[in-house]
């Protein structure tokens, strides 16, 4: 965990077809409400639909474009209640997965979010890829090898005021 940070900057190398299938396995072994798995996944490894896929909101999708594959987490609300929980969940298996093969990873927001034109970032992404419609659009998951280096988080600076015991205090609530 110390090690997992967010990568927007990937070397041109490809991730082994090997790899690629364990990150995909950590999606499919989370955990989901009530076992009702509602998420799917899109993988896309051609550059030229990277490119385009990077263009679904205005900031923070450049990592799209440049890396080696990125992963597109669905979801669908009629399946499950929990939907956004579980597609969250599985992303974040993917990334840590990633992370103990020596891949970066980065979270591409897309739920929520629009354009440059001002659609809808999910029904770009949607249209690109042919998704249907009754699935949510959650983020766009991309990984590659790390082309910038990022020291490990420090223990001694995480946030304990945030973390109450037996009930909320005030008196340890940070702001």
């Amino acid at each position: 965990m110390l090690q997992r940070h967010s990568i927007r900057r990937y070397t041109d190398a490809p991730v082994a077809a090997d790899d690629v299938r364990t990150i995909l396995e950590a999606a499919l072994l989370a955990p989901s409400s009530k076992s009702v798995r509602p998420w799917q996944f899109v993988v896309v490894e051609d550059k030229e639909m990277l490119a385009r896929l990077a263009a679904c909101k205005p900031a923070g999708a450049a990592p799209v474009a440049g890396c080696a594959f990125a992963v597109v987490v669905t979801a669908s609300p009629e399946k499950s209640e929990c939907w956004l929980e579980d597609a969250s969940i599985a992303a974040e298996m993917m990334q840590l997965q990633a992370c103990d093969l020596g891949i970066g990873s980065c979270w591409v927001q897309v739920l929520g979010r629009s354009t440059a034109e001002g659609e809808l970032s999910e029904d770009f992404v949607q249209e690109l890829l042919d998704i249907p419609p009754y699935y949510k659009v959650v983020c766009i998951m991309t990984f590659g090898y790390k082309n910038e280096e990022r020291r490990p988080v420090d223990p001694s600076k995480l946030l304990w005021e945030k973390v109450h015991i037996g009930r909320w205090s005030e008196s340890q609530a940070a702001e």
